[in-house]
């Protein structure tokens, strides 16, 4: 493999390492955030914004640490006939099934970006009594849906490499 292709495998995979470790700590902050809303329920002064808050970083969590899971391979598979394969064949395997999850995440890429855009230009708001701004959600969704495709770039390349008898 070309240099800059091994370059770029090794940026995405350690872009991606660094912020899914970053990520997995928000975890600790919807904690905080439902203790905090746990007290004050307890205070008979409830936060409205708690619920929503903790549902937004629950979706920070997931969507920013989706492609180290990916990079780290912890995604659930069918193992049926996959075990079976030599490592070739999983490589072909993988190459076919990461092209698939390309063009979903290309989809999902777009249609997120749509939804982002759409949010700047109306400043949309969730219909809630917290009324909280949608596009720093929705920024984080469209970031996270593109660095899972940037994330399944780099398998297919180590699916190609593996296939040529290369390392990376």
């Amino acid at each position: 493999m070309p240099g800059w292709i091994r370059s770029y495998v090794r940026v995405v995979e350690g872009f991606n390492r660094r912020l899914g470790k970053v990520a997995m700590y928000l975890l600790y902050v919807i904690m905080g955030i439902m203790l905090f809303s746990s007290i004050t329920k307890i205070a008979h002064i409830p936060a409205l914004w708690t619920l929503e808050m903790a549902q937004f970083t629950l979706v920070a969590y997931y969507m920013l640490g989706a492609p180290w899971s990916l990079q780290g391979d912890t995604n659930v598979r069918m193992d049926l006939l996959y075990a079976r394969r030599s490592e070739k064949g999983k490589a072909w395997w993988d190459a076919f099934t990461v092209l698939a999850l390309m063009f979903y995440l290309a989809i999902m890429v777009y249609s997120a970006f749509d939804s982002t855009v759409y949010s700047f230009e109306y400043n949309e708001r969730n219909p809630s009594a917290w009324r909280p701004y949608l596009w720093p959600i929705k920024v984080i969704i469209t970031a996270g849906f593109f660095l899972m495709l940037l994330q399944a770039t780099v398998l297919l390349i180590r699916d190609i490499a593996t296939i040529r008898g290369e390392d990376i």
